[in-house]
């Protein structure tokens, strides 16, 4: 399986903009900049598209994982915070709410953490990365 996506930039780094198309199109020329990265330009921005990408493969991947060990799962929803710092992503956090039915919060947090270090991309960043859990 191969996936792909187009950036078009046009001009100068501070003036210039550009456009991003995913292979699905659900990205159709979506508009991203200076601004849009380092300021609070509308728009979306290359961590923000790592934040979404990781918060929806470990959020796949614990789903995965968390049936394996025959567990109904209500919903999961992961939030993903990357640290971007002088020109470098330093950091990844996850921080995931679930509800799954009948499993302890000790079996959750092991599932979480085995996830987190076995996600395709969570295994292609290379950062530091961590997750919070709360089972409800």
């Amino acid at each position: 399986m191969k996936r792909n996506a187009t950036a078009v930039w046009q001009g100068s780094i501070k003036e210039g903009n550009g456009r991003l198309t995913t292979q699905s199109k659900v990205l159709d020329n979506a508009q991203y900049s200076f601004k849009t990265r380092f300021e609070d330009g509308i728009g979306t921005n290359p961590e923000e598209l790592i934040a979404a990408a990781h918060s929806g493969c470990f959020t796949m991947q614990l789903s995965a994982f968390i049936s394996e060990e025959g567990f109904e799962i209500e919903s999961l929803e992961t939030k993903c915070d990357i640290d971007f710092q002088n020109g470098s992503i330093v950091s990844s956090v996850l921080t995931v709410n679930g509800k799954v039915k009948d499993i302890t919060d000790e079996k959750f947090q092991e599932l979480v953490s085995k996830a987190e270090k076995n996600c395709p991309i969570s295994k292609l960043l290379n950062t530091a990365i961590s997750s919070t859990a709360t089972l409800q």
